[in-house]
């Protein structure tokens, strides 16, 4: 999924407001919500590790291994629904 902003312009509102501009006059300046900034804002301090958290590299691996996990179980559920079926096969007289 891509950002609806690049990088580049979120560092640039972050210095912006690291230089002392108002947050809400910067959100209106750039033409985004304050709440964006603001998440923005939070998010970089967790990333940067003044707040607690997890990181955006965190959750993103996080994302990665529960996808992989959901694929894992789907394949193991196949796996014993066809062992079953087959099982069933060569047990039946002939």
């Amino acid at each position: 999924m891509l950002a609806a902003h690049p990088p580049e312009f979120r560092r640039r509102a972050l210095d912006l407001v690291a230089q002392g501009n108002p947050v809400p006059q910067t959100a209106r300046d750039l033409g985004i919500s304050e709440s964006c900034l603001r998440n923005w804002m939070h998010r970089d301090a967790v990333d940067s590790g003044r707040k607690p958290g997890v990181s955006s590299h965190e959750h993103r691996e996080l994302v990665e291994l529960r996808r992989r996990l959901r694929v894992l179980e789907m394949e193991n559920e196949i796996l014993k629904r066809a062992s079953a079926y087959l099982a069933r096969e060569n047990v039946l007289p002939k």
